[in-house]
């Protein structure tokens, strides 16, 4: 079955997370994607270890981030090498990159330099903090990103806690999240292009993909003046909302209205907790927080976690066990909608992956590629995408270029 992006070709120049997942969404959704990588080792991403595939030399990471792609090794710092790449963007529908502004130009590989040979190309740059003001020149990785937007400051135990201090959050969500919002900004440039036959320039950047996302503590900030308290794995704004502990394991639960607390009391075994006037409205839960925790946490570590989230779910409560990947591997609905999926290695043979989390009914996401070994399809890379003939691919070899 073809995908919904069946035909559009990508030339992606990205190393690392965002980019990668980028280029990889869109490879799931039915894209040809060349992943252009430094000759020799690759994408950096290959190396950022351990954990290694075992029998080859790739991460564990990289394989999580590029599926569904062929790759073309070119040396674009070669004047032969950027011409090539010139070739392969005058037939491109996308090209993605994440250098700092600036250095694709200076190879006659900026923007400008490929409208002029493609008109119709959607040109995505993908940086630490965007193509222009003040902090346009700086790198930019997820972890500064997650501090510089304010998450780390709301990510955490309150100060003067044990363990308490910022924390920045276990997966680099500023690259995945600007990964994805790039796809997002691609995709309508698509359509804009349907409309009237132009490409454009997309700027995408880590710092404002955050500053984005900080929703709630920059609404309480410009327009109540307050700053939020980092409250660990509690709500500041919903009691109960976080980690409870059974005889036997923990879980979550989440409450965020008072509907739900009344079931919430009834399934505990305390209807009364529901009227009293320190619980029965959320903002007196969240004034009386402590009280009210104490009291679950005491009853709540009497019996088994299973008990509880049955206990829970027949009442309608969010609530559910706190995983690890293993966990995750062997849940029944993980298993049941697809979401482990085993794809070709080009050293191992196969490994398994987290699949994409898109469902569409007509054009759902496809697995055509596995994982390519670093310039391993250049040949039918450069054949498809630059049009180069035999003759050329191996003259460009012996230069040295790919």
């Amino acid at each position: 079955m073809a995908g919904a992006l069946h035909g559009l070709r990508v030339v992606d120049l990205t190393r690392v997370v965002a980019g990668p997942l980028c280029a990889q969404t869109l490879g799931d959704l039915g894209a040809e994607i060349a992943k252009v990588e430094r000759r020799g080792d690759g994408d950096d991403l290959r190396a950022l270890g351990p954990p290694f595939v075992p029998g080859g030399d790739d991460s564990t990471y990289f394989v999580s981030l590029n599926r569904n792609k062929r790759s073309v090794s070119v040396d674009f710092a070669k004047p032969e090498g950027a011409a090539i790449l010139k070739r392969m963007a005058a037939g491109a529908d996308v090209l993605l990159e994440n250098f700092r502004p600036g250095t694709l130009a200076r190879y006659g590989l900026g923007y400008d330099d490929l409208r002029a040979v493609n008109p119709r190309l959607i040109y995505c740059s993908i940086t630490g903090f965007g193509q222009d003001g003040p902090y346009a020149g700086r790198s930019g990785y997820d972890f500064v990103a997650q501090a510089m937007a304010g998450l780390m400051e709301v990510t955490g135990e309150a100060d003067g806690t044990p363990g308490g201090g910022p924390q920045r959050v276990g997966v680099p969500v500023a690259d995945m999240f600007t990964g994805f919002a790039a796809a997002i900004a691609i995709l309508a440039a698509l359509r804009h292009r349907e409309a009237t036959g132009e490409g454009q320039r997309i700027d995408v950047n880590l710092f404002e993909t955050m500053a984005s996302l900080m929703q709630a503590p920059m609404a309480s900030w410009l327009n109540a003046g307050q700053l939020l308290p980092r409250t660990g794995n509690d709500s500041p704004v919903a009691v109960p909302y976080g980690v409870f502990e059974g005889s036997d394991a923990r879980f979550v639960i989440g409450v965020l209205n008072d509907r739900e607390f009344v079931r919430l009391a009834e399934a505990l075994g305390h209807p009364e907790w529901a009227e009293d006037p320190r619980f029965k409205r959320a903002r007196d839960r969240v004034e009386h927080r402590a009280a009210l925790l104490d009291r679950m946490r005491t009853l709540l570590r009497t019996r088994p976690r299973a008990e509880w989230l049955a206990r829970l779910e027949a009442a309608k409560i969010t609530s559910g066990p706190m995983n690890t990947a293993a966990d995750v591997e062997a849940d029944p609905h993980i298993a049941a909608r697809g979401m482990i999926r085993e794809v070709p290695h080009h050293a191992a043979g196969t490994v398994r992956v987290v699949g994409s989390p898109l469902h569409l009914s007509a054009t759902p996401p496809t697995y055509r590629h596995g994982i390519p070994a670093p310039g391993g399809d250049t040949d039918d890379v450069l054949a498809d995408f630059a049009g180069m003939t035999a003759e050329e691919i191996m003259a460009a070899r012996k230069a040295g270029v790919v």
